[in-house]
Parts: C-alpha cells; structure tokens; sequence
C-alpha cells in the first residue's frame, strides 16, 4: 500500500468530536503504512455548500436561463470552475481511496458534505452521459455512478452513549480495518446492462427470471423479495463495525 495517496473529506465542527477522533485514527494508520493523506477539513476551510453563478468564472453562456448543470460542464471543460472547486477536485484526482467521515444528520449527509459533492462532483469531471452506474450515490447514487469502488462503510453507532472503552475499541478496528483495506472487494452492484434504461431504470424481466432461482436478490432496491448477498451494501454482523 505504500506509495498512495488518500483524500479524507472531513464534516465535523468539533476537534473533541468521535468523528474527529475517527478521522485522526485514519490519518495516522494509513500514513504509518506510508500513505499520503490529504485531508479537507470542510468546517474549518469554512467551504461554501451552495451552488451558485459564482461556481464558474467569466461570463455564463447563457447569462438569461442559467442552467447550473449545462454551464459547469462548459467551465469544467474550458478550465473556468471557481478556484475552491478546482482545489478539489485536484485532490480528487490525486487519491487512490477516499474517505468521507461525518456524522448522520437527519438520516444523511451534513449540509456541508452534500454541498462538497454538489459542487465537486461536477458534469463531466464526476460523471457523464456515458459513465453512469457500471462505468462510473451516496454508495451507488454518487460514488458509484461517478465511477468509484465503494467500500462497506465503517459505522459506528451511538458513541454518546458507550463508554471510553468501547469507543476505543471503536477506534482500533477502524485503525485495523485499514492496515489491509487496499486488499478488500468492493461493494456489488448491478451493472446498466441488466436495466430497461427505457423503462426507468428497471431490472430487466429477463433478468429476474435469471435469477427466479438464486437464493440472494441482486442488491438493495432491487432484492426481488430476498435476502441481500453477503458482499452486498452492508458489512455483516460481527464485522466490528
């Protein structure tokens, strides 16, 4: 593993926070396995979450009907995203494994992460027409679609209310966890062709009826009514999550 680089994008205000905790477990193991690990503090860069006009710079080309989408791929492409993107996605393109830590607010992302993907992940430099899903969110809908290997997360639950101990222990299986995480198989997910893109973006009848005898479904949202497989999207019990 030596030799690589990785990108942790950090969301959390507090440095006596578990996830601040979580973060520095992972800078130091994988620098002690000499990684390069950049990290973006987004609280701390104080990283404006909001997309806007100002995301490119120069005049839009079509200054009257602003399409957000349509004008950062065109910046994107001639080089005139604002200049926080730009960093960004520099750091991006650097990195063999990225790491998001934040907490979970609201059941997703904390405002300043999704603003960070926004706004990072931009058309053309993140994902295009013809890179969706098998060429290539959170998980499947965004970072497979933008064409990563996504690895099971690594949760740890209620940390307010374990004691010192226990979050310790926390802390080292993640440390553990990433001592081989460059071995581990990414996450399964179904590729494009076994979707109507049509229909949208429904399982295939074919498909199903394939698989009408497999004792796993696919994958989540499309289980077909089964158990999901082992290397699916979430780690199993006993995974020292």
């Amino acid at each position: 593993m030596s030799g690589k680089t990785a990108l942790i994008a950090f969301a959390h205000q507090e440095r006596t926070s578990f996830n601040y905790a979580m973060k520095e477990a992972a800078q130091a193991a994988l620098e002690k396995k000499d990684w390069t690990v950049l990290v973006s503090d987004l609280y701390e860069m104080k990283f404006n979450a909001v997309l806007s006009r100002d995301d490119i710079t120069g005049e839009p080309k079509e200054p009257n009907h602003f399409k957000y989408g349509a004008e950062t791929l065109l910046a994107w492409k001639e080089g005139h995203l604002a200049k926080d993107i730009e960093e960004e996605q520099k750091k991006v393109e650097k990195a063999d494994l990225v790491i998001f830590q934040f907490p979970l607010h609201w059941f997703g992302f904390p405002t300043i992460m999704k603003g960070w993907l926004e706004r990072v992940f931009s058309s053309g430099f993140a994902y295009g027409a013809k890179s969706m899903f098998s060429e290539g969110p959170f998980k499947n809908g965004i970072l497979h679609f933008c064409g990563f290997n996504v690895l099971a997360p690594q949760i740890a639950y209620t940390v307010a209310h374990v004691t010192q101990e226990v979050r310790v222990g926390i802390l080292k299986s993640w440390e553990k966890r990433l001592e081989t995480i460059w071995e581990e198989e990414p996450i399964r997910f179904l590729p494009i062709q076994d979707f109507d893109t049509s229909g949208g973006y429904v399982l295939k009848k074919e498909v199903e009826e394939a698989r009408s005898a497999d004792k796993y479904g696919p994958t989540v949202g499309q289980h077909l009514g089964k158990p999901l497989p082992p290397d699916s999207q979430v780690k199993p019990e006993g995974s020292g999550l």
